[in-house]
């Protein structure tokens, strides 16, 4: 245990030197969140909500208990529809943490030091996705928190802040989350060890976010709903495809082609 915390600690020492990922990890988050939060401000600011017709269309029933009233089902779904920016984080900071992660220590010339140490390549790995994972997660749940709370200030109805931490929030935010944050390094581990240029690494990994960004378009298109059912679903679904890139990155991370190859 010893071995992986000296590895994190020595990721986060030499990753965060790189000003696009301290972009990434610093403002992302921000931006994520201010958007859903500057609906609710704007929704609140273009009259009084209970004023609109409770004829919503049944798309709007789906995410609203009957106590709601017309204007208070309409801004409930339409923040819900920005729930997949939160799932964006998880995926987009470890994405860009990890892909440097491998090789960038190729260019600074310290991979081969360390991989020449008595650590396994599980104490390696393991190290090097927590670096990426623990900033991610705690972006993504600081960044929620910061929801909460603005909508908790902004809207006078406290069961409508309370809808926002029903079932399908806190699977989307702790469950997939963090199963997108695996996903997300994985990937990034089984690209940023088979190329040889740090940007080629994080373009390469950011393509892990083009599902994500899929399902946002599915559901402003209305073909996708994220209801309970979908995130219970997904979370399944990510669970498996986490076991399948984890079991490809450590196969695939092999220490001595490695070091040839990249001499």
């Amino acid at each position: 245990m010893d071995k992986i915390k000296t590895i994190v600690r020595k990721e986060w020492s030499e990753v965060f030197k790189n000003r696009m990922v301290l972009f990434t990890v610093a403002f992302l988050p921000l931006i994520m969140t201010a958007i859903p939060l500057g609906i609710i401000y704007f929704t609140s600011l273009s009259g009084e909500l209970s004023g609109i017709s409770s004829d919503v269309p049944g798309e709007f029933n789906a995410f609203c208990p009957d106590e709601f009233s017309g204007g208070e089902c309409f801004q409930t779904f339409i923040v819900s529809q920005f729930m997949i920016m939160f799932m964006i984080i998880p995926l987009a900071i470890p994405s860009s943490i990890s892909a440097y992660s491998i090789v960038g220590e190729k260019v600074n010339r310290s991979l081969e030091p360390l991989l020449a140490t008595p650590i396994t390549t599980s104490q390696l790995l393991v190290g090097k996705s927590l670096s990426a994972i623990i900033p991610a997660l705690a972006a993504t749940w600081i960044g929620f928190g910061i929801f909460i709370l603005g909508s908790w200030i902004m809207i006078s109805n406290p069961v409508v802040v309370a809808h926002f931490l029903d079932l399908r929030w806190l699977i989307a935010i702790f469950i997939i989350g963090p199963l997108m944050a695996l996903s997300s390094v994985s990937f990034s581990i089984i690209v940023s060890s088979r190329v040889n240029d740090p940007r080629v690494a994080e373009q390469v990994s950011m393509i892990i976010i083009l599902p994500i960004l899929a399902a946002f378009f599915g559901q402003m298109a209305g073909i996708i709903v994220l209801n309970t059912r979908f995130m219970i679903a997904s979370m399944m679904i990510l669970a498996l495809i986490d076991l399948v890139l984890v079991y490809l990155s450590v196969r695939l991370f092999q220490r001595e082609t490695i070091l040839t190859r990249w001499k």
